[in-house]
């Protein structure tokens, strides 16, 4: 069967495509799907282009949709012809984050082989099923980025009708994050770089538009637009270079989701503001399978559908890598066979 592997150490020019043995039929507890689609994320990135080390040969991306095909003995969740989309975690199934949580060794694309390829065999843990209707290229915009933003507002945020959610930029997370808040009766505020891009958020539903360039200390715009309260919640994805500026535009006793590091790994933070601010600051790596199944539930009743930018086949994967690095894009890539 086709797949789009990596060759240590990494790098977009090391990806190709692949004749691999077919992984059979399914043991006990276990699926058999035909990938039908995929989506990138930055995390997918980080790992195509060399900046996290894994296994040489290694199956790319983390997000995969498809059809099961077959299930194995003791299968209860899906039966054949169910559409179905991977989980991130495929061993954290409900609760608080565990051990199996705090790394990537179970991780499609990173400590396992990922959906880049045209059949898997899994445990049905690593599945849930689809939303009713979506198409495949839609259903794998789930898994990670449309999870994470769900797990940052709902699961751990309690996100309430009246308040205010702070997104930054347009890309996956950011952008499902929006569409959860405007259908839970939220208002947004939304930074980009481009007035362009500022316009299609807009368009999306968003109160109020920063452009972060022209405004470099947007945080001080936050709490003008907030009458000087500030933000509820922060859906925080750059890292260094923004966390002190949500520190400003958060409110005392707001939440701010840490999720992204697009602008590194260390951060030099204002303590007297987190003080001050009485603050919550939490970590976020998408979330468990309870947490996915939820989710698909509240997007089958407020008929949210994702963003998707453009949609690559999967030969192309390395292509639709640079334009996920280019930043070009607004809400998902997806790829499918």
């Amino acid at each position: 069967m086709k797949a789009i592997t990596l060759k240590a150490p990494g790098g977009l020019e090391t990806i190709e495509v692949s004749e691999i043995s077919d992984p059979g039929k399914p043991g006990k507890g276990e699926i058999r799907v035909a990938i039908k689609a995929g989506s990138l994320n930055f995390h997918d990135l980080m790992i195509a282009s060399g900046k996290s080390d894994t296994e040489d040969g290694r199956i790319l991306l983390s997000d995969g949709a498809g059809i099961v095909e077959e299930v194995g003995e003791g299968v209860d969740d899906f039966k054949v012809g169910d559409h179905v989309v991977s989980t991130f975690f495929p061993l954290w199934t409900s609760g608080k984050p565990a051990a199996v949580a705090g790394n990537f060794s179970h991780t499609p694309g990173d400590g396992i082989d990922g959906m880049a390829c045209e059949f898997v065999v899994r445990q049905q843990s690593a599945f849930t099923h689809a939303p009713q209707g979506w198409k495949h290229t839609e259903s794998a915009t789930i898994p990670t980025a449309g999870l994470t933003a769900w797990r940052t507002l709902v699961t751990d945020g309690q996100l309430k009708a009246g308040e205010t959610v702070l997104v930054q930029g347009t890309g996956g997370v950011s952008i499902a994050a929006l569409q959860i808040a405007k259908a839970m009766g939220a208002k947004v505020i939304a930074t980009s770089s481009s007035d362009d891009k500022l316009a299609l958020v807009k368009d999306l539903g968003a109160d109020e538009m920063i452009n972060y360039k022209a405004t470099p200390e947007w945080g001080d715009k936050v709490l003008e637009l907030t009458d000087g309260e500030g933000v509820d919640h922060v859906i925080e994805v750059g890292g260094p270079d923004t966390i002190n500026e949500s520190l400003k535009a958060v409110k005392v006793g707001g939440h701010i989701a840490q999720i992204g590091v697009l602008s590194g790994t260390k951060a030099s933070l204002s303590i007297p503001s987190i003080l001050g601010k009485q603050v919550t600051i939490k970590g976020v790596i998408v979330a468990s399978r309870q947490d996915q199944i939820d989710y698909v539930k509240a997007l089958e009743t407020t008929g949210i559908r994702p963003v998707i930018d453009k949609v690559f086949h999967y030969d192309d994967l390395a292509a639709a890598f640079e334009r996920e690095q280019e930043g070009a894009h607004i809400g998902k890539i997806c790829v499918e066979f």
